[in-house]
């Protein structure tokens, strides 16, 4: 495990948060492969009381599948022979599976070995020794149109913009370059620790971009656009010149040009069984108090100052804030569930136009309702505040169209909306045309 150091100027209670949010991450993670691992090596057949020859079946295809997905995905031989080694330890033996005939396994019947495109789709990880990335190159000036068109509404032109998010470049020099330890973050004085800063690792830019931008069309970048775009942020750092092409054949040396390569050690006692521990205490382990006390609560002067948390919350997940437009009681899953369920009314039941299809499926799938929601205002304006800004204007369906084809801010407040470029004409002027008439 590792961490980057910040001159030890962060507060303890800060490294303690962010080193619970690491291990949850690792946790989730490791229970997310345990459940694939499973499911790969999962019988097909449904029956409990099957003889030996499922087991043997199931346990002869989760390593077929397996190992023939590294020819249809851009990993390395030593992922591919990693994959294959894992799907061979976790398939069933006849002499296992005559062990486990006593009893029903808990997941029997549940899922299917997975296939070797599914498989490619979750292996896109790049690692800090870069193992799995993909082959390919992109350059600076490639990288502009692709920031100009898809990052800028939201990060600036260079980079610098704070309005929606943390500056990605600024804070560095050549100095920090030469000596791969930033001086800006022994500074407690410092405005903001931008992202280059705190960068140790060329790959996970390069891997964050990939799997995550543009943050309204994830996974859309090609091999090259995610190499071009990297480059040229690298090139607003002062990384690389104007002219670069970064490659995975030269990614390693940009690797030894970061300004925090050397701001990252590996902390030993989270290795080390007889280690002192990053936290203390003093955990029960047998005959515990279950009694739980409330240690933190809303004020009731505050509760409901901005609005129902519940119906603020999106229509996905697990996650359901508290009904505040009613007091405190024992049953505040119940109430913060049926408010999220009236929520989610508002914003799926509405009318249907004469796209393709429905203009609440294209505002979907463009990611708008992540800002936008029918009634009521989110990040941006409802669709029904829009309506009324524009009525009677009859240059209002092409000035939203070009609007939401190339993004924009100003109009109702600071904060951008990104670009779609990804919308076919029909969709956009069915969804422009659909917001106009009033949901």
């Amino acid at each position: 495990m590792s961490r980057c150091t910040d001159a030890g100027t962060t507060h303890p209670a800060v490294r303690m948060h962010r080193f619970v949010d690491r291990l949850r991450a690792r946790v989730f993670a490791c229970a997310t492969a345990a459940t694939i691992v499973a499911l790969i090596a999962t019988p097909t057949s449904a029956s409990t009381g099957a003889s030996t020859a499922a087991p043997t079946a199931a346990s002869t295809a989760a390593p077929t599948a397996a190992s023939t997905a590294p020819s249809t995905s851009a990993s390395t031989p030593a992922r591919a022979a990693a994959k294959t080694t894992v799907s061979t330890s976790v398939s069933t033996t006849p002499k296992t599976a005559a062990k486990s005939a006593s009893g029903p396994r808990p997941w029997a019947g549940i899922g299917r070995p997975a296939t070797p495109d599914e498989i490619a789709a979750w292996d896109i990880d790049v690692r800090a020794d870069f193992k799995g990335l993909p082959a390919g190159a992109g350059s600076v000036a490639k990288g502009q149109d692709v920031w100009d068109e898809k990052c800028a509404s939201c990060h600036g032109t260079f980079g610098e913009s704070t309005e929606v998010f943390t500056a990605i470049v600024g804070g560095t020099t050549k100095d920090d370059i030469a000596t791969g330890r930033v001086a800006n973050l022994k500074r407690s004085d410092f405005p903001q620790r931008t992202t280059i800063m705190k960068l140790s690792q060329v790959s996970t830019l390069w891997d964050y971009i990939n799997r995550a931008m543009p943050w309204n069309a994830p996974k859309s970048l090609t091999v090259e656009e995610v190499y071009a775009t990297t480059a040229y942020i690298l090139h607003l750092a002062d990384i690389v010149p104007a002219d670069f092409v970064l490659s995975d054949r030269n990614i390693a040396d940009v690797q030894q040009r970061l300004p925090n390569r050397n701001g990252k050690v590996v902390y030993q006692e989270m290795w080390k069984v007889a280690g002192k521990p990053d936290v203390q205490g003093s955990s029960c382990m047998t005959d515990c108090v279950t009694d739980l006390d409330v240690r933190s609560m809303l004020p009731d002067f505050a509760r409901n100052a901005h609005g129902n948390l519940a119906e603020q919350n999106r229509v996905i997940g697990p996650s359901r804030g508290a009904d505040t437009t009613r007091p405190p009681g024992a049953d505040s899953v119940k109430l913060a569930t049926s408010a999220s369920a009236r929520a989610a009314v508002t914003q799926v039941a509405v009318g249907k136009g004469t796209a393709l299809k429905p203009p609440l499926e294209i505002a979907k799938d463009a990611a708008c309702l992540a800002c936008h929601s029918v009634d009521r205002k989110l990040v941006g304006p409802s669709f029904r505040q829009i309506a009324q800004k524009y009525k009677g204007d009859k240059d209002a369906a092409d000035l939203l169209a070009l609007k939401v084809r190339n993004g924009g801010m100003g109009s109702w407040g600071t904060v951008p909306m990104p670009a779609n470029p990804q919308l076919k004409e029909e969709d956009l002027r069915a969804l422009v045309k659909w917001v106009l008439d009033g949901p």
